[in-house]
């Protein structure tokens, strides 16, 4: 049995993982977990064709299937990028799955937790074909069946307003990824019904190449999230149940990553505009992403944004190998490649951990404010440990896995600054602050979303003190990936180095080893010798406070007699100064109290950061579009008449045109 073939077994299992949750006669968690077991089995064989494609560097085969419509085939193969991508889809997949069987009911009857398993099972499997895409129509025609299964998952409670809209915005962003993968694939035909290029076949300086550029990055960049295109991602990470919001975050953002990768690698050297585009556009998604991220009180629309800020460093990185490309630095564009493609993996393991954290949190006080949380580590400790090391991955801190993929990103740049040409120094010159400046953000607003929700006094009564073993076994497993990398960051570049070979366009050229340009060994040393200084600490500590006696006594309390947890700092309090700072960019909205009255009322203060391309740019449009269009409307007046007098009136105007032209 071949690579392919293994694959398309696997996505066959994750296709009818969701079938037994739908089975009337089975209890629903018996159904789950044979579900589970279905996803582990096609995550085992997908992994296992994966690896084999990666690490024993041979061909993965290819498949086309003939059928009766004038577009092509369906045509399939496997090669290291999608072996790669497959590696964060089934890991995460699984952890997903192990994590819906502790997961709350969705609706009473618990058919809402039924459905969500099955549309799971379907967007995955359709996530898999997508990626074994060999050409235009096939990846179309399954890109449809992931965005459909998806939208299903995420609007199951639709009769929540707040849902609605996000699903119509995530369904209007859908369909207009798919609309510029049309234009895309009518741009170069060699990509449409016939297989995809090969590397570096097309050139890029050729008539038609900035255009397909451009389209690749409005359709893929929609779907990736890439600012301004985001406007679809917060809403819809917001209000998709948790594990859902864990698949798109992790692996759906990642799709877009994916196809823009695959457009860039058909062309060959290309120029160095191609590179400084990227890194403008990464620099906007990160900072920006972040700076929104700061202003949220919304737990899940906050990691929401976080994926924008994540999705802008790997963009950021595929800029960085983009340039080294277009100056002939080899290094450069390994690192670069290298910082984007580990990204896309911890990105994948780490925000789907914090997403599944934020489900149970969300589940045990019933609210995403943050700013009713505080003191959930004594009610949801193993929680808490799991969103710390979450929290520690995405802000880029040692020991953990984001630390490596960002400090492949930086050694690129400063590799960039040492030996490329000063047009490229220059665009390198302002991302590298720009990547400071989104870590140290980061940090700030996780050190105020971790401090507001599980330390401190609790603002509202604790939820009972029950972690599913199910659903802490998947945040561990993800924890216990993201703790690997960090650690042994060397153990990635084995199935780093053969995508990386795949994507340059000189197929035998020589490239430079990462493991040795990045010194990822002193790397590892110094990683564990971190981690096991951090756990000496912990552990005496521990043994410290146990070996003291327990007393009780007052704090100093200000002069107040009976302080109360609604004196404590909120989390719009902790990034009010940040967001005061950046209020040009966060647009906040707030509604203060009236202090001037002589008898004053009671009053209240708000903050709010909306979400400005949306709210601020896009909506008026097209209400100021929809009020100049609305005589238009009367022609829309039902009756049947009517409309059979226009469709007569454009077969005549149609024939009309016809003979005079």
């Amino acid at each position: 049995m071949s690579p392919l073939e293994l694959a398309l077994v696997a996505a066959l299992f994750c296709l009818l993982s969701g079938i037994p949750a739908l089975w009337p006669r089975v209890p629903l968690f018996t159904g789950r977990k044979i579900s589970g077991c279905f996803m582990a089995a096609g995550a085992l064989t997908g992994l296992g064709a994966a690896l084999w494609v990666l690490l024993k560097d041979g061909p993965g085969g290819a498949y086309a299937l003939a059928w009766h419509f004038p577009m092509g085939e369906l045509a399939f193969r496997l090669d290291p990028l999608s072996a790669f991508f497959f590696i964060p889809l089934f890991i995460v997949a699984t952890c997903i799955s192990l994590y819906g069987c502790g997961y709350c009911s969705t609706t009473p009857d618990n058919r809402g937790e039924s459905l969500v398993t099955f549309y799971f099972g379907v967007a995955v499997a359709a996530i898999v074909m997508l990626l074994l895409a060999a050409n235009g129509i096939t990846l179309l025609f399954f890109w449809e069946a992931m965005a459909f299964g998806t939208f299903l998952a995420m609007c199951l409670e639709h009769d929540k307003p707040e849902v609605s809209r996000a699903g119509l915005h995530y369904l209007v962003a859908s369909h207009g990824t798919t609309i510029s993968l049309f234009v895309l694939f009518a741009l170069s035909p060699s990509m449409g019904g016939s297989l995809f290029p090969p590397p570096g076949s097309l050139d890029p300086n050729g008539s038609g190449a900035t255009a397909i550029l451009l389209v690749a990055l409005l359709g893929f960049g929609i779907k990736a999230g890439i600012m301004p295109l985001h406007v679809w991602l917060p809403g819809a990470h917001a209000n998709a149940p948790s594990n859902i919001s864990a698949l798109m975050s992790g692996i759906v953002l990642k799709l877009g990553i994916y196809g823009l990768i695959r457009v860039l690698s058909f062309f060959g050297q290309p120029p160095l505009w191609w590179g400084a585009l990227f890194l403008c556009l990464g620099i906007v998604s990160a900072v920006a992403g972040v700076l929104f991220a700061i202003g949220q009180h919304d737990i899940k629309r906050l990691l929401a944004y976080h994926s924008i800020e994540n999705i802008g460093i790997i963009v950021m990185a595929m800029g960085v190998a983009l340039c080294g490309l277009a100056t002939g630095n080899r290094i450069m564009f390994v690192l670069g490649q290298a910082a984007a493609l580990l990204h896309v993996v911890n990105h994948a393991l780490f925000k789907s951990l914090l997403f599944l954290g934020a489900g149970i949190v969300v589940h045990g006080t019933g609210t995403r404010d943050i700013d009713r949380m505080g003191g959930l580590a004594r009610a949801l400790p193993i929680t808490s440990a799991a969103f710390l090391t979450g929290s520690v991955a995405i802000c880029g801190l040692p020991p953990l896995n984001g630390f490596v993929s960002e400090f492949l990103l930086y050694l690129g740049m400063f590799t960039g600054f040492a030996t490329s040409p000063g047009s490229s120094a220059a665009f390198l010159a302002l991302a590298v602050p720009a990547l400071a400046l989104t870590g140290g953000l980061a940090l700030a607003c996780f050190v105020k979303v971790y401090g507001t929700v599980f330390l401190g006094l609790p603002r509202s009564p604790l939820p009972p003190r029950h972690e599913h073993p199910a659903a802490t076994s998947a945040m561990g497993c993800l924890a216990a990936c993201c703790l690997l990398i960090g650690v042994l960051p060397f153990s990635a570049t084995r199935i780093l180095e053969p995508v990386i070979a795949a994507l340059f366009p000189q197929r035998d050229a020589l490239l430079p080893s990462i493991q040795t340009t990045a010194g990822l060994v002193g790397l590892s040393i110094g990683a564990a010798i971190l981690f096991l200084l951090v756990c000496l600490l912990t552990v005496f500590y521990i043994n410290r406070l146990k070996a003291k006696p327990l007393e009780e006594t007052g704090t100093w309390d200000c002069g107040y007699a009976a302080p109360s947890a609604s004196m404590e700092y909120t989390a719009s309090s902790l990034a009010g100064m940040l967001v005061g700072i950046f209020a040009a960019i966060l647009r906040p909205e707030r509604h203060e109290p009236a202090t001037n009255k002589l008898f004053p009322g009671p009053e209240r203060f708000e903050s709010h950061v909306p979400e400005v391309v949306l709210d601020k740019g896009i909506l008026p449009f097209l209400g100021a579009v929809d009020r100049r269009l609305a005589l238009i409307r009367r022609l829309q007046n039902g009756q049947l008449n009517s409309y059979i007098l226009y469709i007569f009136v454009a077969l005549i105007a149609t024939l009309l045109l016809s003979y005079f032209y």
